[in-house]
């Protein structure tokens, strides 16, 4: 089953069926049983014969996260950025550390929905998406669903210094959601397919892939952490970290299309604003 949220209200989507839910996200997310609840919510909802209204990033309230190096292509990336500012020895030890690498991402204010606009920072010169499984997270620490992340860096900044990680990584426009929430009992397949296609004009300027099972970490492990000492009263939103890092030659250009598909939650596509 997914979760869609619109302009229009939320839809839910089952058996290629369409309807929509009186409530509000806000409290779907809190519901004790997300999945149960909104499989006899999508019973009792108004049907409808396709997906209406324009769809916005699957988050209202809740706060955004971000796991770390989790990747080896991820580490191979960092280890390389940071080398002549001496920082890239602190990606080996992470990936290897017990304690995952956790860092706040964005406010739901700053994220952007499905077809809206990313931005890269103007004082930056290397500027790169990284697409991402999100877990959605009730706020007793269960992993209710999935959605698809879009977590847009700036390498040269954080290989300057480690220190600049937030610089890097946070600021208006550095995050994208969407376009479903899948809601699931059971933990993703490890073979779930993560792919990034970057169009430029009529030329696909990236295009790579790999799975959810490469990742080292074992979700339900970064949950624990993250909540450990935290609470989120609405939940949150976790970014598991990407698998997937574009050519170190490689920058992202105003009017690029970023899409990223997980066959089971849709395709997030987003172009990368002038401003």
């Amino acid at each position: 089953m997914r979760l869609y949220r619109t302009d229009h209200g939320v839809i839910a989507e089952h058996d290629g069926r369409f309807a929509q839910l009186d409530d509000a996200w806000e409290s779907l997310m809190a519901s004790d049983d997300l999945l149960t609840y909104a499989r006899d919510a999508h019973a009792r909802g108004t049907e409808q014969p396709h997906l209406d209204g324009r769809v916005l990033a699957p988050i209202a309230n809740q706060e955004v996260w971000a796991a770390g190096v989790t990747y080896t292509r991820s580490r191979a990336a960092r280890m390389e950025e940071s080398r002549d500012s001496g920082g890239g020895s602190f990606y080996d030890r992470v990936y290897d550390a017990e304690r995952p690498e956790l860092f706040f991402k964005s406010a739901a204010w700053r994220v952007r929905g499905p077809g809206e606009e990313v931005r890269i920072r103007r004082d930056a010169r290397w500027s790169v998406p990284e697409p991402e499984i999100a877990l959605v997270i009730d706020p007793r620490g269960g992993i209710v669903g999935y959605t698809i992340g879009n977590d847009m860096s700036s390498r040269d900044i954080e290989g300057e210094n480690p220190l600049y990680l937030p610089q890097a990584k946070i600021y208006d426009g550095s995050c994208a959601l969407g376009p479903a929430l899948l809601l699931r009992h059971e933990p993703l397949p490890s073979e779930t397919l993560i792919e990034l296609t970057v169009t430029r004009g009529a030329d696909v300027v990236v295009q790579s892939s790999t799975t959810f099972g490469r990742m080292r970490r074992d979700p339900m492990a970064l949950v624990e952490y993250l909540y450990r000492e935290t609470s989120f009263p609405n939940g949150c939103v976790l970014l598991t970290g990407t698998g997937v890092v574009p050519a170190d030659d490689f920058t992202l250009c105003p009017g690029d299309q970023i899409r990223i598909h997980v066959p089971p939650i849709g395709t997030l596509s987003n172009v990368v604003s002038d401003q």
